[in-house]
């Protein structure tokens, strides 16, 4: 089971009336304080805001790594609101790609391997696997590196490993936490243009970052302050 169908009419991600709350001990905490919003397959968004505006776990949300506590998440015309943790984990890899600041690559696996990762989970097979593999190495300039460890390769390099694999399932929507937060300026920048490459052929990317000039490079920037989102800046 992946979530009822719903007909999206080009909405790659919706969100409806969405609350989180924690519990602390005996105390509440909103994370996020009814939150309705749509992104469009297609669309570069940038959420940006304070420590504590609830951009994290938004960004948890729409990866299907939490649920809310009220309201809706559409995902790709299916509702995951309501799934459970075996359920959520298929919708991650049938539906989702993930870049992360710490690129979270596994440093005893080579290049290679690392990207075929997603594909290992979805049972494919050992040769078809290796050729996609190839194939995205080729595409974020890699292909020199298959056989190299992450140890081996620069920070950037690191991260053009990351996207290969956050593409190898060819998710609906990549999800990127903080893609720039450790690499030097120019690096950034080589990585931002890889990422807005990537929309142009028509990915859908949600970012979270706290740097402006990042920021910038998306289409669309949503501020968000105490669990709602503050305004929004740029359209689709």
């Amino acid at each position: 089971m992946t979530g009822s169908i719903i007909h999206n009419n080009g909405t790659a991600a919706q969100l409806d009336q969405v609350y989180k709350t924690y519990k602390m001990g005996t105390q509440e905490v909103k994370a996020l304080s009814g939150v309705s919003i749509s992104f469009q397959k297609g669309s570069f968004w940038a959420i940006l805001g304070p420590s504590g505006s609830g951009k994290s776990t938004l960004l948890n949300l729409l990866g299907c790594l939490d649920r809310p506590t009220s309201g809706r998440y559409i995902l790709n015309g299916h509702d995951v609101s309501t799934l459970n943790d075996d359920q959520l984990s298929e919708m991650r890899l049938k539906h989702l790609g993930f870049i992360f600041q710490s690129f979270n690559l596994i440093p005893q696996s080579t290049v290679e391997e690392n990207i075929q990762l997603p594909l290992y989970y979805q049972g494919w097979d050992p040769d078809a696997s290796r050729e996609k593999a190839h194939e995205l190495a080729r595409m974020v300039g890699l292909e020199s590196r298959l056989r190299h460890r992450p140890m081996e390769l620069s920070g950037g390099q690191q991260q053009r490993v990351a996207i290969a694999r956050a593409l190898a399932n060819d998710p609906a929507i990549l999800l990127a936490d903080e893609p720039t937060g450790n690499l030097d300026t120019h690096t950034s920048v080589e990585i931002m243009n890889l990422l807005q490459q990537l929309n142009e052929q028509g990915k859908t990317i949600i970012m979270v970052t706290h740097e402006r000039d990042i920021a910038a490079y998306a289409k669309s920037r949503m501020f968000m302050r105490d669990g709602l989102i503050e305004r929004i800046e740029g359209s689709e």
